[in-house]
């Protein structure tokens, strides 16, 4: 019988455990994988994954991590020949992980080339929380799947992932292991264009009622913060449901030149006639989930 998948910390094995090798993961379950890095798949989520190298497009920050996929190498000269796809079970996998909320362990190897990486053999860098995917061209050319990972343990030294998004270093530290979460900003921005459509959803034209108002959320179309650093500005938000929100964030849908919507949506877009909108930003969000 396979091993079952385990999300989170398993017993016995604190951040910063060391395994002389990547077998001595298998029998708890910690990575039940001996020869890929993505342990996980489309129906449960990923639960682990060990950063080895071996993709060149892998960005380590530490607390952040920008990690390239599964998919289209040669495994006799390990490059990058074709297209990440992501019906990959591991690259699905992540995607249901970051939908569900499902923690990460994040495993660093010696031959990954990073600060945090021991000198030999491999180490546990505690929990993570996708909190981002999309698709862009590597460095070798191809189409590849990533994936922005956040540290949500509990370790004194480092941030929670909300602190590390809003980037508010003086504040008390607030942590939620295990959670992944979706932070909403809210600025006199992204007022100004809730109020431009009087809190109604560009797409579905809901306003929701609450007991202080009507409701809606400021969607950046090309995001704000590392990797993509898009800007806080008018022309780069659109004034969204929640559920549009989400799905606009996640790719489900995307906006045509021409503000006809692509994807999982139909129809066109509401846009008022004072509310110019980015096409730069509507191109990035076309190119990013695949709709170009």
């Amino acid at each position: 019988m396979p091993r079952p998948i385990i999300f989170g910390d398993i017993e016995g094995i604190e951040e910063g455990h060391w395994f002389s090798n990547r077998k001595e993961m298998m029998p708890t379950s910690f990575h039940r994988n001996h020869g890929k890095g993505i342990d996980g798949n489309r129906t449960e989520g990923t639960a682990a994954i060990v950063l080895s190298g071996g993709y060149e497009d892998d960005q380590d920050n530490g607390e952040e991590i920008i990690y390239t996929g599964e998919g289209g190498k040669d495994r006799t000269t390990n490059k990058q020949i074709s297209d990440q796809s992501w019906d990959s079970s591991g690259n699905a996998g992540l995607l249901k992980s970051s939908d569900e909320g499902l923690p990460v362990r994040v495993i660093r190897g010696h031959t990954h080339n990073s600060d945090w990486s021991p000198s030999a053999g491999y180490t546990y860098s505690g929990v993570y929380s996708v909190v981002d995917a999309w698709q862009e061209r590597g460095k070798s050319g191809f189409i590849v799947c990533r994936f922005k990972l956040l540290y949500t343990g509990a370790s004194s030294d480092r941030r929670s992932a909300e602190e590390v998004e809003l980037d508010n270093s003086p504040r008390e530290k607030k942590r939620r292991s295990h959670t992944v979460l979706r932070i909403v900003r809210d600025s006199k921005i992204s007022a100004a264009v809730k109020n431009l459509y009087n809190h109604k959803c560009q797409v579905c034209d809901l306003a929701i009622k609450t007991k202080k108002g009507l409701y809606a959320e400021g969607a950046h179309i090309k995001p704000i913060g590392t990797p993509h650093n898009g800007d806080d500005s008018i022309p780069n938000l659109l004034c969204l449901c929640p559920n549009h929100h989400v799905m606009f964030d996640k790719g489900a849908f995307s906006l045509r030149d021409d503000l006809t919507l692509v994807g999982s949506e139909s129809g066109r877009l509401t846009q008022h006639p004072k509310h110019i909108i980015n096409m730069d930003s509507v191109r990035y969000h076309r190119g990013i989930h695949g709709f170009s």
